[in-house]
């Protein structure tokens, strides 16, 4: 694609404009993005720029692909939380919190003290961002994951004990706890499933006994006369 210069000519466009006016009454005023355009020129070449190489170039690849597209970017923390959702896949069903008040609440933490820190709920974060300051003190991955990994379950089994003795004492003093959304759903599809069985059951019972009553009415008098039998059948087809 060749050099485009229009857009290079666009101050000196505005400039012979506002310098020949006819009118001397009236001052013209130039636009406020005069300036920016003379500082900041536009590009002589439409294309794209190609963005910055973070990774070194694959030499076995004989036509670059994706040239254009921004690499991938990575952080050392995403292979210890990959390892720690992989070795425990129910805490991605936990709820967690991630609003935060001005954006620096990582900054007030310190993982030196443990996983627990003031306003943050214990989290596979939490051990991730342990791991990565024991591996900064000088221990390897596998032993700083095993450190903070020890503490977090000594923390989990720490909060399923008082949750436990905490419904325990809701319970001796008169405390009544439901059942949670799930379950209350499941007892509510029980019933209408028992609802529906016995019903099933009493249709059932009816067709049957109106098939069998139809058969047993075969021969007898109806209000229009006596019914056909077999025997009145085969006489006229005789005859």
């Amino acid at each position: 694609m060749g050099r485009q210069f229009r857009a290079l000519r666009v101050a000196d466009v505005v400039h012979q404009h506002l310098s020949s006016t006819i009118n001397s009454n009236h001052r013209p005023v130039a636009p406020p993005w005069l300036k920016a355009v003379e500082k900041i020129p536009p590009a002589e070449v439409l294309t794209r720029t190609v963005p910055v190489a973070l990774q070194p170039p694959n030499p076995r690849l004989r036509k670059p692909r994706r040239t254009y597209r921004p690499q991938q970017i990575t952080y050392e923390e995403d292979e210890l939380r990959q390892t720690f959702f992989k070795d425990h896949p129910w805490e991605l069903a936990r709820p967690r919190v991630v609003l935060e008040s001005d954006g620096k609440d990582a900054q007030r933490y310190d993982w030196s003290k443990g996983l627990y820190q003031d306003g943050l709920a214990l989290c596979g974060e939490c051990v991730v961002q342990r791991q990565m300051w024991l591996m900064n003190s000088g221990m390897t991955k596998e032993q700083a994951y095993d450190v903070a990994r020890r503490e977090f379950y000594a923390l989990r089994h720490r909060e399923e004990v008082e949750r436990r003795v905490a419904m325990e004492e809701a319970r001796m003093m008169g405390g009544y706890f439901k059942g949670s959304l799930l379950v209350d759903n499941m007892r509510q599809e029980d019933r209408v499933f028992e609802s529906w069985k016995s019903w099933a059951k009493r249709m059932t019972a009816k067709a049957e006994a109106t098939r069998g009553q139809a058969y047993t009415s075969f021969g007898e008098e109806t209000p229009f006369g006596s019914a056909p039998t077999e025997s009145a059948d085969s006489a006229q087809i005789q005859e």
